[in-house]
Parts: C-alpha cells; structure tokens; sequence
C-alpha cells in the first residue's frame, strides 16, 4: 500500500504560492492539517490537529512539515496512538525557537506561553530527514543539524534557500518529491 501524504505546515498555515500547497496539488493521496491562524499559537491544539487528521487516514503516512511544523511533529510524536504509522517525515528548514526570531515572528515568551518550549530533543520514533538551509533567517544550520541529530534524522544540505517559502523565491520545491521517494523506498514499502 503506499503511503499517503500529511501536509504539516508552519505557524504562518496555508499560502497559496507556497511548495506545501504546489506539491498537495500533485499529489493522488494527501491532506493537510487544517490551518489555525498564525495568531493561535497553542502548540496543544496543533499537536491536536496532526493527531485527528491521522486518525480518519489509514494505512501508511509520509509527513511533510516546513518551519514550525516540524517542532509541532516533534511534539507530537511522543504524545500520539498513531505516530507508529509514519514511515517516514521530510522535515524542511526547522526554525530555532530556542533563540529569538527576527521581527515578525513569536517572540520566546509568545512561544513558551504557546507550550512550544522545550523543544523535544528525543529522537524520532520514525526515520526522518531534515531538509537544512545554509542561510535561514530563523536558524543557523549549526543548530539545526543538532536538533537533526537530537531526532535522529538524517540531513540533506539544501545551499542558501532562505527560509525554503515564497519570500525566499520558492513557489514549486521539486526536489521535496525525490526526498520523499527516498524515505518512502528507505522503508522497503512498494509504490
């Protein structure tokens, strides 16, 4: 059976010239956790949200997270009856919510009143691989390798690809398909 598809995506949700919302348009079997606003910032209720959209799919689920969805997947799967079920998750460009982000963004006190800190650091119950930018206004690569070692993940270098969303000149992400197919094939599964 392959697997079907989970969009995780940031605080800032659904855009429509984003890579998350391109790829979910060619994809045959994919959902998306259902946007909350980027002024609701309770993890719980996101970490929530992951667990009910797993629940009414079956079978297999590669999750595809960008930014703060991958902190939301990392609470989440320590926490979730479904978590078993991944067979892999492409995390792409994590942000570093231990360290104050530019203007714009949470501050530490909107996260940490969010429930978003600590950020787990245990490893993944299921293989992972983070998609890592050399020039991320949210995260320096240094930390976010060591949270990619903290989950266990491996790591693809993606180069200076921002913050990998439309203010960094991505619309379309081809190569989010091939690093999928990777971690779909990594786990043996037939297409």
């Amino acid at each position: 059976m392959s697997p079907t598809v989970l969009i995780v995506p940031g605080l800032r949700d659904h855009v429509e010239a984003h890579w998350q919302t391109l790829l979910a348009a060619q994809l045959p079997k994919v959902h998306s956790v259902p946007p909350m606003g980027r002024e609701d910032l309770d993890c719980a209720k996101r970490v929530q949200a992951i667990e009910t959209a797993m629940a009414a799919m079956d079978g297999p689920v590669v999750l595809v997270a960008h930014s703060g969805g991958c902190v939301m997947v990392a609470h989440w799967a320590h926490t979730s009856a479904h978590a078993h079920r991944v067979v892999g998750a492409l995390l792409a460009t994590p942000p570093d919510f231990d360290r104050p982000m530019p203007e714009g963004y949470p501050t530490l006190a909107a996260l940490q009143a969010g429930g978003w800190l600590p950020v787990p650091r245990q490893p993944l119950p299921f293989r992972s691989l983070v998609a890592t930018s050399d020039n991320d206004p949210l995260a320096a690569r240094e930390r976010v390798l060591a949270l990619a070692k903290d989950w266990g993940s491996d790591t693809v270098d993606l180069g200076e690809v921002g913050h990998l969303n439309p203010a960094s000149g991505y619309g379309e992400w081809p190569m989010a398909l091939s690093l999928m197919e990777r971690l779909h094939q990594a786990r043996g599964i037939p297409s």
